[in-house]
């Protein structure tokens, strides 16, 4: 696999099927993602001997008689002696730390046999029946501390047959899963370097300003202020550069030259705006959104009316 792919360690804990369905398709033609490990808390699981015959590493540590917290920790030691930048839960039945949780905010992915916000938790396909749904299905999301409730990536809704049971239902969402998993995976991992979810992230934040308005100008995405002036542009590739970034407000030459010196690859003076904008890099896979809308913020302010700027309460 090349440099380029992005590494992910998967956990498991039976069969691993949807395990196999990442695997396999990690290697099709233009797979963003690789395994490069496979973990279980469950020394049975089928699914380790499936990665092992496809060359995958493995590792098994029984969660028996360890405590949880040191459990996550020697499953993570060896997700990062593997240089994962990514972990996926497969079938994992364990409920993992809140700490480890927000070590890998962002960047840890679970598939859940139905159509959340609907029936979080175990016994599914049952739950959906009962209800007397039209559809059961399959989610992929984030992985937050609250089960089952983190940002979703991508649903597949599966048709309730009459005469289904939990069985026959499940059989058919798994079918589901191994389709949508890999898709949502590639597009996660891959996102951090897409334009449109770049921008999106900015506009999600700068729209939160006061009297804050998006237009597009000179083919980028920028934002102002209702009837006033523009704080923030967002240009993609603007004269083929091959950059996304952030154009906000600084105070002048001295700190433009002060960023560019501490962070060349991130801060750049950008083309045609003169000493007092800075970019800022927002491709590089890293970035900090909190401090991303801290920029917003004093960029609006730095071009706020002053009665406008007086009643903002930060």
């Amino acid at each position: 696999m090349s440099a380029d792919h992005a590494k992910v360690a998967v956990f498991i804990s039976g069969s691993g099927t949807n395990m196999a369905a990442l695997l396999y398709a990690s290697r099709l033609p233009d797979c963003p993602y690789e395994i490069v490990l496979v973990l279980s808390n469950n020394p049975e699981a089928g699914g380790l001997k499936i990665a092992a015959a496809e060359g995958i590493p493995t590792f098994v540590l029984p969660h028996k008689g360890v405590p949880r917290a040191e459990h996550d920790a020697a499953m993570e030691a060896e997700v990062r002696r593997h240089h994962a930048q990514w972990i996926a839960l497969a079938g994992y039945m364990r409920i993992l730390t809140p700490e480890f949780v927000q070590r890998w905010e962002g960047r840890m992915v679970n598939i859940h046999p139905s159509l959340l916000p609907k029936y979080t938790g175990l016994h599914t396909h049952e739950r959906a029946i009962a209800a007397g749904d039209s559809h059961a299905g399959c989610t992929v999301h984030l992985v937050t501390a609250d089960l089952d409730e983190g940002p979703i990536l991508g649903q597949i809704p599966v048709a309730i047959l009459p005469g289904d049971t939990a069985e026959t239902l499940a059989a058919r969402v798994l079918f589901a899963e191994h389709q949508l998993y890999a898709r949502c995976l590639a597009e996660l991992v891959t996102r951090e370097a897409n334009p449109e979810w770049l921008t999106a992230q900015v506009r999600e934040r700068a729209m939160q300003l006061p009297e804050a308005e998006e237009s597009l100008s000179h083919g980028m995405a920028c934002f102002g202020i209702v009837k006033g002036k523009k704080f923030a542009w967002v240009p993609t590739n603007h004269h083929a550069d091959g950059r996304t970034a952030l154009l906000v407000k600084i105070s002048g030459v001295d700190e433009q030259e002060q960023l560019i010196e501490s962070d060349p690859e991130r801060f750049f003076r950008p083309a045609y705006f003169g000493d007092g904008w800075i970019g800022i890099r927002l491709d590089l896979g890293d970035v900090d959104w909190d401090d991303i809308a801290e920029w917003l913020r004093r960029s609006w302010l730095a071009v706020a009316p002053r009665k406008l700027a007086a009643m903002m309460e930060f």
